[in-house]
């Protein structure tokens, strides 16, 4: 049972439903709808810390092993060359000559030098991160056991989630290890009353993934572009 309100007295605003010609759509005074939450607090570990998985570094670890192999290996040679009363290779020399010749200041030098200054900083960078950062780890629940789930594979899952939500239309799904972000067009109801849903329904999926540090989740509701 309502109470009888005063027209003249009441402020609150009506909503208004306006007829759309034929094949059109009808027209709403809001055009986007979004929401950010922080992570959501970590499920309890049971068999120990869920860390990230380090990469092998297979493929860097190898090109420098050749290169550091070949390199060795051709001075050695030379070396042992010189040792047996042997002229010293041509590249030697030459290389000898020339920084015997070029001052601190070349331009030859400084840029040799920076170049490896970058390359020590990159295989530096590769020993002390763990790398495969698509992989987000899941927590432990038995000891000795890590399992990890791939951040594709949690965006469809989030996104097949989000399309169950009444009045959504499409839904995109872009996530890294720190946040969800979903980009989603309705195709009726309020943006708010969809975001809230998005909202409910989302949080609750992430919770579902069983990550050791679920991602925050970030969501927005436009309407889509007029045609024409």
């Amino acid at each position: 049972m309502t109470e009888p309100q005063d027209p003249e007295n009441s402020t609150r605003r009506l909503p208004v439903v306006e007829s759309s010609p034929p094949g059109g759509v009808l027209e709403m005074d809001q055009s986007a709808s979004g929401s950010t939450y922080e992570a959501a607090p970590a499920q309890e570990r049971t068999a120990g810390r869920a860390g990230r998985f380090w990469s092998g570094r297979r493929i860097p670890a190898a090109l420098l092993a050749l290169i550091v192999l070949g390199g060795a290996g051709l001075l050695l040679y030379d070396i042992a060359a010189v040792r047996a009363d042997h002229p010293a290779m041509q590249w030697r020399r030459s290389a000898a000559d020339d920084l015997a010749s070029r001052h601190l200041d070349d331009v030859w030098v400084l840029a040799g030098s920076a170049l490896a200054a970058a390359l020590g900083l990159w295989l530096l960078l590769l020993a002390l991160t763990p790398g495969l950062r698509a992989l987000l780890p899941m927590t432990r629940r038995h000891t000795g056991v890590r399992a990890g789930l791939d951040r594709t594979a949690a965006a469809f899952v989030l996104r097949d989630r989000a399309v169950e939500v009444p009045g959504v239309q499409s839904v995109r799904v872009r996530t890294s290890r720190r946040k969800a972000k979903v980009r989603a067009l309705p195709h009726f109801r309020e943006l708010d009353d969809v975001r809230a849903d998005l909202d409910t329904v989302l949080t609750n999926a992430i919770s579902e993934l069983g990550l050791a540090r679920p991602p925050g989740l970030s969501v927005h509701v436009r309407r889509p572009a007029k045609k024409g």
